[in-house]
């Protein structure tokens, strides 16, 4: 089958990106160097019987030349060109290992693009189109486990031959939509009490309350944390730390959880006797979406936990990552969020409360309520210089020669180990990385992480500008 010199798939407009029920066109490429005859007729369950009377045959020839004898005939023939449209999705128990443990599959259709007569010398070129299913779930490529859709194609060759095969993945994006989630609006507050002793005699407690102003975000969107803490105690707290953490689940034999913290964010810690307030934002960088509708072997969640150490003490609140954002605002803010409309007024962080809380009987007074200032705020970044051999598919092109632009989807980020593909704002083409962490280089538009998101202070300040009328 040396004949054959080009075997390719190529999909329509260069696409690589599709939503479930989508139709999926393409084209299979061959060139020949000579003429591929097919024997349609023979199928795989009858070539043991076509190669145990191929030798008699050229026995009873008179001619030894391999291309007039039944044999040499056979060897030199193809019984169809095939393109197989496949989606399906494994897990393993070992990581970045292809020996699946468990797999299931969401569609499996195949087509026969040629198998009769012969094709001359020469390029062909085959149309072929798909109907993905409503069902098909998003793309996922992660550590143990992965959501792979492709398009196949083969030339079925005799048994002992090599059969030619080549292969395109694409990419299903099944939107989620934020509004579609129960509860999306209701407020998002936790609170957890810590008691712990010091001075060997002496005991105390803190209060830690911890709320966010949704309970899902999109890709670029600024997440407002708000956390307040009451140190009813003589010792000073560690610093607070807030982080946004990924955590996903792969059903094998048993189930596997990789949990990854994506940003993190170290407030001040709390003095002795005081009522602390401390508010910062963290951009949602380019993540996979929550959950994956449709896969029942891989699941993806999201938490933003505040902690300290010192005393131990941790607060978890559940967010969603989403397509589509939340339309309505919280039907009602956390402590000390502002809110959106309503008699009462609203919450200054710097406005201490007419009566402070007391601590035990007969302990002191809190002091004022004060603002914790942010030590650190930093999010996980792969190298940008380092790219990998990441399948990417080749730019689109005009029949000029010029690229074609594609308006149906915005650009790409291609990250390993994160769900492939999430949409960017802006313009540029998918961008491979080889970091183990799940966070592309590309940001969309802002300018985090190499410049950090404004803090609340300087957010408020900015407000009061742009409300300030002109001269």
């Amino acid at each position: 089958m040396g004949r054959v010199q080009l075997f390719e798939i190529r999909l329509s407009h260069g696409r690589v990106v599709y939503s479930p029920g989508e139709p999926l066109t393409g084209t299979v490429r061959v060139r020949l160097g000579a003429q591929l005859p097919f024997r349609a007729t023979r199928h795989r369950g009858r070539l043991f019987l076509l190669r145990a009377a191929a030798p008699r045959a050229s026995v009873r020839g008179s001619s030894a030349d391999p291309q007039q004898s039944p044999l040499g005939t056979f060897l030199q023939s193809a019984q169809a060109i095939r393109v197989t449209c496949l989606g399906s999705c494994g897990v393993s128990n070992k990581a970045n290992d292809t020996g699946w443990v468990v797999e299931e599959s969401y569609f499996n259709s195949s087509l026969s693009l040629a198998d009769k007569g012969s094709l001359p010398a020469g390029e062909h070129s085959f149309p072929f189109q798909f109907l993905l299913p409503a069902t098909a779930p998003t793309s996922f490529e992660g550590p143990f486990g992965r959501i792979v859709h492709q398009v196949r194609a083969t030339i079925d060759t005799a048994r002992f031959s090599k059969d030619h095969k080549c292969s395109l993945v694409f990419y299903i994006l099944s939107p989620l939509n934020l509004n579609s989630i129960p509860d999306i609006e209701q407020p998002n507050v936790a609170s957890a009490t810590k008691k712990f002793s010091y001075k060997l005699v002496k005991t105390g407690s803190v209060v830690l309350t911890a709320s966010t102003d949704l309970r899902g975000y999109v890709v670029g969107q600024v997440l407002r944390l708000q956390a307040e803490i009451e140190n009813q105690s003589g010792k000073d707290t560690s610093p607070v730390v807030a982080s946004l953490l990924q955590k996903v689940s792969y059903k094998a034999k048993r189930w596997i959880y990789d949990v990854r913290t994506i940003a993190e964010v170290e407030g001040a810690g709390v003095k002795a006797w005081r009522r602390a307030q401390w508010q910062e934002q963290i951009l949602v960088p380019a993540l996979p979406q929550s959950a994956l509708p449709g896969c029942s072997l891989i699941h993806i969640d999201y938490y933003l936990q505040v902690s300290m150490k010192v005393p131990e003490a941790t607060v978890t609140l559940p967010i969603f990552v989403g397509n589509i954002a939340v339309n309505h605002a919280p039907l009602s803010p956390g402590p000390g969020l502002e809110p959106p409309a309503g008699p009462s007024p609203p919450v200054v962080p710097s406005a201490p409360p007419q009566e402070e809380a007391e601590v035990v009987a007969g302990g002191p007074h809190f002091s004022d309520l004060v603002s914790l200032s942010t030590k650190s705020h930093s999010q996980q970044q792969p190298p940008p210089a380092v790219l990998c051999s990441v399948p990417v598919a080749p730019e689109p092109c005009a029949h000029d020669g010029s690229p074609a632009p594609h308006s149906l989807h915005p650009p790409l980020c291609i990250s390993t180990g994160a769900t492939v593909p999430y949409f960017a704002e802006g313009f540029g083409g998918p961008v491979p990385t080889t970091s183990a962490l799940i966070l592309p280089p590309e940001y969309s538009s802002w300018g985090y992480p190499y410049e950090a998101p404004p803090s609340y202070e300087q957010s408020c300040s900015g407000a009061d500008l742009g409300l300030t009328p002109r001269s």
